[in-house]
């Protein structure tokens, strides 16, 4: 229990954000139409937020399986420098990994990657990660049904003093970068790495491409300081 009331601690940012979104979401497929088995079905089996909003729009378009799935990694491959990065914190996880790997959103990885020690000295590392993975996964699981519901019975009417909710994720990981910034001193030139490679990709590549080239420039230097390190 230490585990979970540690993990449900370090997870209430989240909760205010995922049932923000997840609410928008629920409201949006409602007001298209929707029944509430299909985005209870994509928020449990797709679990990617952003491709979820997405799809709800190409279910009601001309399908391109091709198009979508290109669609789909472009948006989700951010995830492939979230796992390269948990790879050895997940090491021995048994029976939890493949729970924590499809559980893997932004937030999860913010949280389960900046409070290793807390949730260590809670009990086991790994409970500690998978209460916070299953958690998350909830919060925007019963956000996404509290949005369908009021969208059946308020419509469009609650939908539009909703607009711009979805800055919460933005401040909350201003909030999440901030807090790691001020705690470890040690890793600040990697969080200067992140802001300077984001900058610079965003004046070349513009704000709808920056985010994959930035990444490859950050995994780019960490991989060279790595090789001098252990050279």
């Amino acid at each position: 229990m230490s585990s979970f009331r540690t993990a449900f601690r370090l997870s209430l940012p989240v909760l205010g954000a995922y049932w923000f979104l997840g609410i928008t979401y629920g409201l949006l497929a409602a007001n298209m139409g929707y029944s509430i088995c299909v985005p209870i079905s994509m928020a449990l089996l797709i679990y990617s937020g952003s491709v979820e909003f997405i799809a709800l729009t190409l279910l009601l378009s001309t399908f391109h399986p091709l198009a979508a799935f290109v669609m789909a990694f472009m948006v989700g491959a951010r995830h492939l420098f979230y796992g390269i990065t948990m790879l050895d914190r997940y090491r021995g996880a048994g029976w939890k990994k493949p729970l924590l790997i499809f559980w893997m959103s932004d937030e999860t990885f913010a949280v389960n990657f900046t409070n290793e020690e807390k949730l260590r000295q809670s009990g086991n590392v790994f409970t500690g990660y998978l209460w916070v993975s299953a958690l998350d996964c909830i919060y925007w699981v019963t956000g996404s049904i509290i949005g369908y519901l009021l969208g059946r019975t308020l419509g469009e009417t609650l939908q539009r003093h909703l607009e711009g909710l979805d800055f919460v994720v933005t401040a909350m990981f201003v909030a999440i970068f901030m807090d790691d910034y001020v705690r470890h001193k040690d890793t600040r030139i990697y969080s200067w790495l992140g802001i300077v490679a984001a900058s610079i990709c965003l004046y070349l590549f513009g704000p709808q491409q920056f985010i994959i080239p930035a990444m490859f420039c950050i995994l780019a230097v960490l991989f060279i300081n790595y090789r001098k390190a252990t050279s």
